[in-house]
């Protein structure tokens, strides 16, 4: 009985160093797969949308040169050169006004201040004695906005080149307050805001 046990004992043995060793060898067989890596780069950047109004207090730009003493029936005009400074092309271009200082000069939309913006296909000329500017075109005069009442929001402006990256409008803005206006248009002050707003062009495959 004795020789019996021992014989045992001594196979099982045997087997269990035979099934770790096969496990071992197994392992072994994970780490010797053929492998092959390549690569690239990809530069990626981002284009900008910028639109810029010409120097303050220079026939570039006007705009913020007030004008008082108005009667019914006179017009301001005031220039802007309007320039596409990004690299991208541009969907659309629109014209927010907005009165921080409000009076019946903006807010009657039938005798109140009337604005319309047309451009010159080459800088206006500029006469008369500041603030009292007057323009001439010797070019081309494009409408950009047909008049109407002074105060707006999101207007679109036709017909501009700034439409295309690196292009200039000259712009010159007419507002009129209407010969109809009456005495209760008298004495008023108003501060109105214009805030162009240029949109990128539609998203497509680069």
């Amino acid at each position: 009985m004795g020789l019996n046990l021992k014989s045992t004992s001594g196979k099982l043995l045997a087997s269990a160093a035979l099934v770790a060793a096969a496990a071992s060898v197994a392992g072994l067989g994970t780490y010797g797969a053929f492998t092959s890596t390549t690569a690239a780069t990809a530069s990626v950047s981002s284009g900008t949308v910028n639109i810029a109004l010409g120097a303050a207090s220079t026939a570039a730009n006007r705009l913020a040169v007030a004008s008082t003493g108005l009667v019914a029936g006179d017009t301001v005009q005031r220039t802007a050169a309007l320039t596409n400074s990004g690299s991208q092309d541009l969907a659309a271009v629109t014209l927010t006004t907005a009165a921080t200082t409000s009076s019946v000069l903006d807010t009657d939309v039938l005798n109140g201040l009337q604005v319309a913006i047309d451009k010159c296909s080459v800088a206006w000329t500029e006469a008369g004695t500041a603030p009292a500017y007057t323009y001439t075109c010797s070019g081309t005069t494009t409408t950009v906005l047909a008049a109407r009442p002074v105060i707006g929001a999101d207007l679109p402006l036709t017909n501009l080149a700034t439409i295309t990256a690196g292009s200039t409008d000259n712009l010159r803005v007419t507002a009129t307050l209407p010969a109809a206006a009456g005495n209760a248009f008298q004495g008023k002050s108003s501060v109105v805001d214009f805030t162009f707003t240029g949109t990128q062009r539609s998203a497509t495959n680069k």
